[in-house]
């Protein structure tokens, strides 16, 4: 966890950022809604998320498949898909502006040019009938005004920047043509086609090798150095997490269980299902000591949750987690927890 901060995030505000200068917030979510709406019902996939993102910080969301972590970060660039997809409440504050609040063919001069979004799967990234040169020049064209031959350069720069030989001659070649590591290295090359402030990777690195993994989270570490921008890492891989971030969000049921510093959090987990989490992993055992699963399903979310999602699956929920869903609150200097079983709390379970 050499990436992690040691001092919390009140003292860094105070004595600045280590970069030079005081932390500046570039992007602000506050009480973020999302549902679906299906032939089942509606389904509340996004409950009320909150969180801040600094400039050049690394913030990794996690969480198991269905938190609603994808959602949510699709959300705040409105790439969902409308219907069935609707952004009930929120604000989603980007250098003075609501992203929720922009029309269409505002929010597309935001997707690309100020904030970058790589998916999970190369493959569905990228146009199979497109040159990989085409596909980096045409936001270039459209976002920043480069003619055919400027952003031809440009294009060769970033396939340079993020690590592909030859970038010149690969730039006539087509997507199947290259390996599934240079394919998502292509594609965090049209992320950062336009100098985004921030880049969003919704698992980048799941669908490929271990050994090509590494080279893509070295890829990002280089970058994030190179250019300062702020990330947005969504993983289910909590190892993933340790050895880039700065700052964790831990998502249940749509909303954000725990919320802190990446060393806290691994070190002092507080909400049951971060615990859960991590004891899971391999290497957290002793010697022929079987690996631990998290009992029973996530939540299917046909209603706002009214108590706490994870009580079902907790060994230790009580009478309170059943019936009010607890609030986000800080259980030690900028450590979040929601939770009404509290270690760090005398009595936690008379909490009102």
């Amino acid at each position: 966890m050499a990436s992690a901060q040691r001092w919390s995030r009140r003292q860094c505000r105070r004595f600045g950022n280590g970069r030079g200068g005081p932390i500046t917030q570039i992007l602000e979510v506050q009480d973020l809604k999302t549902v679906f709406h299906t032939h089942d019902g509606v389904i509340h996939a996004v409950n009320g998320i909150s969180f801040n993102l600094a400039e050049g910080e690394l913030l990794a969301v996690v969480g198991e498949s269905g938190s609603g972590k994808s959602v949510a970060m699709m959300s705040l660039m409105q790439l969902l898909p409308s219907p069935p997809a609707e952004i009930a409440s929120g604000r989603v504050l980007f250098q003075d502006r609501d992203l929720v609040k922009l029309s269409a063919s505002q929010i597309r001069q935001v997707r690309g040019a100020r904030i970058g979004f790589v998916f999970q799967d190369p493959m569905t990234s990228l146009n199979p009938v497109f040159t990989v040169g085409y596909q980096i020049m045409e936001p270039l064209r459209e976002h920043m005004g480069l003619n055919r031959k400027q952003a031809r350069r440009r294009a060769a720069e970033l396939l340079e920047l993020v690590g592909i030989p030859a970038p010149e001659k690969r730039l006539d070649d087509y997507p199947h043509q290259f390996s599934g590591g240079m394919r998502q290295r292509v594609v965090i090359a049209i992320a950062l086609a336009c100098d985004p402030k921030v880049l969003i990777a919704d698992e980048p690195t799941t669908a490929l090798d271990v050994t090509v993994q590494a080279q893509i989270l070295e890829l990002v570490r280089d970058l994030r150095q190179k250019l300062g921008m702020a990330i947005i890492w969504i993983t289910h891989d909590l190892g993933v997490a340790a050895g880039i971030a700065d700052r964790v969000i831990v998502m249940y049921g749509g909303q954000v269980v725990e919320r802190a510093n990446v060393r806290d959090l691994f070190d002092n987990p507080q909400h049951p299902y971060t615990r859960a989490l991590l004891d899971s992993l391999p290497g957290r055992h002793e010697a022929g000591e079987r690996l631990r699963s998290i009992a029973g399903q996530p939540p299917l979310l046909l209603r706002e949750p009214s108590s706490c999602p994870f009580a079902p699956r907790c060994s230790h929920a009580f009478d309170r987690c059943l019936q009010k869903n607890p609030r986000l609150i800080e259980a030690e200097d900028e450590h979040y927890v929601a939770c009404w079983w509290n270690p760090l709390t005398e009595g936690a379970r008379n909490v009102a």
